[in-house]
């Protein structure tokens, strides 16, 4: 039954003969329509051409006594227009016959006006002008009639062509659907139930060779499913248990890791991934140890704290390419999931890789944006000042001496002064702008600010730091930096110290104090400078913080040897530089100061570690 079904024809052969049928109609509409529009492109022309006629024919009525060279120009002028391009396919062979015969009485009769005008004969010239006139008026009308003829002649022929296509596209349509989307459809339904585990289908009968050739294809695959299908039941039985599990950790993991990257990654972002983790595999002691290059090590434990004594702990390193930032550390009677604890690490890495990179953009754009104030204030402001000192120079030195007093030369010099402050003053403030953070941590940019300082004088300046990384925010290290080299500045250009500390650090009060100490002459010169715009500038960066800036002296019992109370303090007493027998004259010794002391005090962004 088959085979005799597939000798009767391709479902492709008929399909590609309608198509062909199709596409020669529309071939064929579209030549005829452009050879229509090609032959009616000059008619428009040609009908105002021919109605210029008669507006010429009047005027040269009024040449026809002169005899003069504007006759003949107006002559020349009509026959340029009778005999153009324009007007010639009017006597073309594709052109009517009747326009063909109208066009050449036209120029006919326009010889004997020309001989009427050449003679200076007005009176025949006006009695032969009306005849001559409607001629013209018969030629435009018969040039109108031809081409809306072929307008018409154009429009029927696409109607008549997009019925007859019309009617090929809607016995296709009923073609296709008889014999090509019911047959599919059963198909369809065939498949839909193998797809519901019923391999017993009954297929429909086709008269093409294509959809044969599907439907014996159809039902072979149904017939080997049915094999399959039987030993996959079994083999699924076997991994849903452990898809089951996997799907639980990975859960677990996604939820952690939405809590890790939901806000910022802070101590107790941390502490609640590790309480999860040690509840849902039920540990004994979990805790996770930050390390960050030459810096303390930081611990979060999760609840339940460490023992003092470890036994058979299991480490998992939290590793990114080639640095080491620290590692999970955990104990448990049982065996752990050692695939579980992996993923956990590297999570865990990866949020704080991210966490330090989304830190170092934010550094970056903020320096990007200040860099911008920057320059718009040396291009606006820095080049008035400049400006004003050049005037107040050529103002000086052009000065009639006859103008010239004590009173003027004085407040000359107080403008000049001014002006020269306010320049050093904006030079300050564009150096604190531009100060840039391209390290990806705030210990490295202290010591490249330091470095660009050291340059400058020769005060001996130290830097020891001692903070992590997470407990501060990106946004807090511009304001750190700045705060810090307008303190280095202060002492270097008034203190007349040896030595400046800059000490970074944790309190016991989770408090992170930045202290820059020097051995100079103590907080007298800043109590002389408290209306300077640099401090209050500090004070203002401080409140930013939510901290504040304490200035104090640098008492003597400070400088003994080192001990662990003056490292609370702020100030490296290892330097001997520090020590009261180190170039202090007495005066200062008596007054019982050694320096001075810049402390910016504000709150960390996370919990004091367990470390």
């Amino acid at each position: 039954m088959n085979s005799g079904l597939m000798k009767r024809g391709s479902l492709t052969s008929k399909i590609l003969g309608l198509m062909l049928v199709l596409i020669l109609l529309s071939s064929s509409l579209s030549t005829f329509a452009i050879i229509n529009l090609s032959y009616s492109l000059g008619d428009a022309k040609a009908i105002n051409a021919s109605g210029s006629l008669r507006m010429q024919s009047y005027r040269l009525m009024f040449y026809a006594n002169s005899g003069s060279d504007a006759a003949l120009d107006k002559i020349i002028e009509f026959e340029n227009t009778l005999y153009s391009d324009t007007l010639k396919p009017s006597d073309s062979w594709f052109s009517p016959r009747k326009i063909a015969d109208q066009y050449q009485l036209v120029i006919d009769k326009w010889l004997v006006m020309k001989y009427y005008i050449e003679q200076e004969n007005s009176r025949d010239y006006v009695a032969s002008l009306k005849d001559f006139v409607d001629t013209i008026d018969l030629l435009v009308l018969e040039m109108e009639h031809h081409a809306a003829f072929k307008l018409r002649l154009l429009a029927a022929s696409q109607i008549l062509g997009l019925s007859v296509m019309l009617i090929i596209a809607f016995v296709a349509v009923r073609f296709t659907k008889k014999k090509v989307v019911i047959p599919l459809q059963k198909l369809m339904e065939s498949a839909n139930t193998i797809s519901k585990g019923n391999f017993e289908i009954e297929m429909p009968e086709t008269e093409y060779i294509e959809l044969t050739a599907l439907t014996h294809a159809l039902q072979k695959t149904a017939k080997e499913l049915a094999m399959l299908y039987g030993d996959l039941e079994s083999q699924v039985a076997e991994k849903t248990l452990a898809l089951t599990r996997a799907n639980n950790e990975l859960a677990f993991l996604y939820d952690n890791l939405l809590t890790l990257n939901a806000n910022k990654l802070d101590y107790k972002a941390l502490k609640a991934a590790l309480n999860q983790l040690k509840g849902y595999e039920s540990l004994d002691y979990l805790r996770l140890i930050i390390q960050y290059p030459e810096q303390e090590l930081e611990v979060i434990e999760a609840d339940g704290g460490w023992p003092e004594v470890t036994h058979n702990s299991t480490r998992f390193p939290l590793q990114f390419e080639q640095a080491n930032l620290g590692y999970l550390e955990l104990i448990a009677d049982q065996t752990p999931n050692i695939a579980l604890f992996k993923n956990f690490a590297i999570m865990l890495t990866r949020s704080i890789v991210i966490h330090n990179a989304t830190e170092q953009r934010q550094q970056l754009a903020l320096m990007e944006e200040r860099g911008v104030i920057a320059r718009e204030l040396h291009d606006s402001l820095g080049q008035v000042l400049s400006f004003l000192k050049i005037q107040i120079s050529l103002l000086r030195k052009n000065l009639d001496h006859s103008c010239r007093n004590p009173t003027v030369e004085t407040q000359l010099t107080e403008i000049n002064e001014g002006v020269s402050t306010a320049y050093v003053q904006l030079r300050e403030l564009l150096s604190t702008f531009r100060l840039t953070i391209k390290e990806p941590d705030l210990k490295s940019a202290l010591e490249a600010m330091l470095e660009q300082l050291r340059t400058k004088t020769s005060i001996k300046i130290t830097l020891d730091y001692k903070l992590a990384p997470q407990w501060l925010e990106a946004k807090q290290h511009i304001h750190i930096l700045q705060i810090t080299r307008e303190a280095t500045l202060n002492a270097i250009k008034h203190a007349e110290a040896s030595l400046i500390n800059i000490h970074c650090y944790k309190d016991d009060e989770g408090m992170v104090n930045i202290n820059v100490c020097d051995n100079g002459i103590g907080i007298g010169h800043l109590k002389e400078r408290d209306q300077h715009f640099g401090i209050g500038i500090m004070h203002e960066r401080a409140s930013k913080l939510s901290g504040k800036v304490v200035f104090s002296d640098n008492e003597i019992s400070r400088f003994k040897p080192a001990t662990a109370t003056t490292i609370e303090q702020g100030c490296n007493e290892q330097d001997d530089a520090l020590k009261p027998n180190h170039s202090f004259d007495l005066a200062q010794q008596s007054k019982g100061s050694s320096g001075t002391r810049v402390t910016l005090i504000f709150p960390s962004q996370q919990e004091p570690s367990n470390g």
